[in-house]
């Protein structure tokens, strides 16, 4: 059975100021082009189809539009919802788009309950696993402590438990959202921390023939069968080196997996650029990022005077503008946001505590702070929902 395997359309969202609707059109019509083209049997959506849980009007017809799409060509399709998605709405008559060939599985209760399609080797269950939030699922999966392991595990119990009571030789597909160790992330994804984890182990997917990833947004291979696709786009500057891909997936009649990648449409190239703004104007080599979204930071002592246009002189196209004077990083006039950079706020607030105090919190202080930041984050969730 051939598979094409895709995530993360962030349906709705822009790119710093740059409207993405006409390059994600552009990205679901090269999708059907290559279901059409290299004989796909079934399509996987592994979450985060929209951007937020309560997308723009033009995100949901753009919606409509691929399900019509992806129904036409009499491929079914197996799409769930992700971190970003408002499981509910996203699941709204999903019943009755089933009938389609379009299988929305975004119901955590439901993520045992496959998918069954076949081919000439027999059956091939896809299991839908949405987007687990851990504080909001714990009661339905009977674990003690929310946290992502222990709820991504217990719904693949659910999966093994359903798999076992099949035809010998069943194939099997698992469709998840999550952070899955050795992954890795780019600055566009949400934080899905929880006590202060947010990956769980490749080996929760273990008995499965393959595991489709949506969540981060770079193109991964984990294992040879658990694998991200990444976005069909890029969403942030951190993914200018990335190679926006599809995996195109074969499972053979004994379940073996071959991948290969297939190319998304670049609606532009990203380039990032840093030295001081003279350098960066008077540069020759470039020049090749005159037709892309630049993103320049500025290293000057002192800032230049009307630094965005003079680069958009010479690059028309840029985005973003990032100023980090050269300085030592204890020197006092160092900003707070690069002082920040990269720190958790776990880390940040055990900071403050020690700045204030003069000694950083003991293991129950920091218990505390992950319990207040997780209950933050479920009370989050939970308004999402109820939106």
């Amino acid at each position: 059975m051939r598979l094409l395997h895709t995530s993360d359309w962030h349906l709705g969202r822009a790119f710093h100021r740059v409207n993405m609707l006409g390059a994600q059109a552009e990205f679901i019509g090269h999708l059907v082009t290559a279901v059409r083209e290299h004989a796909v049997d079934a399509v996987v959506v592994s979450g985060d189809v929209y951007d937020r849980a309560v997308p723009p009007l033009a995100a949901v017809e753009l919606f409509d539009h691929a399900l019509h799409r992806l129904a036409d060509l009499g491929v079914p399709t197996v799409m769930i919802s992700g971190n970003h998605d408002s499981a509910r709405r996203l699941g709204v008559g999903a019943g009755l788009i089933g009938r389609a060939g379009i299988h929305l599985r975004t119901e955590p209760a439901a993520g045992g309950t496959p998918v069954v399609l076949a081919d000439e080797h027999g059956d091939v269950a896809f299991y839908g696993l949405p987007y687990l939030e851990p504080a909001l699922v714990k009661e339905e999966f009977g674990v003690e402590k929310a946290g992502h392991e222990a709820v991504l595990a217990a719904a693949m119990e659910r999966v093994r438990a359903d798999l076992a009571t099949r035809a010998p030789g069943t194939r099997s597909v698992v469709l998840a959202h999550a952070f899955v160790t050795g992954g890795e992330a780019s600055d566009s994804e949400r934080d899905i921390t929880v006590g202060g984890v947010a990956a769980v182990p490749a080996g929760v997917f273990d008995g499965v023939d393959y595991a489709a990833l949506g969540h981060l947004h770079g193109c991964q291979t984990i294992t040879e069968r658990v694998r991200y696709s990444g976005s069909p786009l890029a969403y942030s500057f951190s993914e200018a080196d990335h190679r926006k891909t599809m995996w195109l997936v074969d499972l053979d009649a004994q379940g073996a997996v071959t991948a290969e990648r297939i190319d998304c449409p670049v609606p532009r190239p990203l380039a990032r650029m840093r030295g001081r703004l003279e350098d960066l104007l008077a540069d020759p080599d470039l020049t090749r990022h005159e037709d892309a979204w630049v993103e320049a930071t500025l290293t000057d002592a002192v800032r230049p005077a009307d630094p965005m246009a003079r680069l958009t002189e010479s690059f028309p196209h840029t985005l973003s503008l990032v100023f980090e004077p050269e300085r030592a990083p204890d020197d006092p006039d160092v900003s707070y946001a690069r002082r920040l950079a990269g720190r958790s706020d776990q880390e940040i607030a055990e900071d403050f505590v020690a700045h204030v105090r003069g000694a950083g919190p003991d293991e129950r202080e920091q218990a505390v702070l992950r319990d207040a930041f997780d209950a933050v984050r479920a009370g989050e969730a939970v308004r999402e929902v109820a939106r």
